[in-house]
C-alpha cells in the first residue's frame, strides 16, 4: 500500500513539472516537431493550467553539427524536468538524461496539446535510449 502511494506522488510530481515540447509554431495547437535538435522551437508548458512561453531553437536549425546539444542546452535552461518530441538523437539523449530531464519520444504526427494531454493520461514512456542515431536528432 505505501509502494502505491509512494508512486502515485511521483508521478504527480512529475505531471506538475515544467514540459518542453517541440513544436512547429509557438501555439498549443502547432503540430510536435519530430525532430528534437532542428525543431523550430520549444514550448515551455506547465500541464496543471497550459500557460506557456515560446523558446526559439533557430540558431540550432542552421549548425552542421551539435544541434541537439544546443537544444538540449536551452531546454535545461528553460527549467523543463521532462521533454515531449519525435525523436531525439543519442547525444542530446545523453546530455538530457545526465541533466535528469525525462524524455518522451515518437510523439510526433499530433499537436503539443495532445502530447500533453497523452503525458498527463499516463501513456506517455518514457525513453531509456536514444530513438535516431545523429543528424539533427
Amino acid at each position: 500500500m505505501v509502494t502505491n502511494k509512494l508512486a502515485f506522488k511521483q508521478t504527480k510530481e512529475c505531471i506538475m513539472e515544467k514540459i518542453a515540447v517541440s513544436c512547429e509554431e509557438p501555439s498549443l495547437d502547432s503540430s510536435v516537431d519530430p525532430r528534437f535538435g532542428r525543431a523550430a522551437g520549444f514550448l515551455i508548458v506547465d500541464p496543471e493550467t497550459l500557460e506557456f512561453s515560446y523558446v526559439d531553437n533557430g540558431s540550432s536549425q542552421a549548425m552542421s553539427q551539435g544541434a541537439g546539444i544546443q537544444a538540449a542546452e536551452t531546454v535545461c535552461r528553460s527549467g523543463a524536468k521532462v521533454v515531449l518530441t519525435g525523436y531525439v538523437g543519442p547525444k542530446a539523449f545523453q546530455a538530457l538524461f545526465a541533466a535528469g530531464i525525462k524524455i518522451g519520444q515518437n510523439l510526433e504526427k499530433m499537436t503539443v496539446r495532445q502530447a500533453i494531454d497523452k503525458f498527463k493520461a499516463g501513456e506517455v514512456d518514457m525513453a531509456t535510449a536514444p530513438s535516431r542515431m545523429g543528424h539533427g536528432a
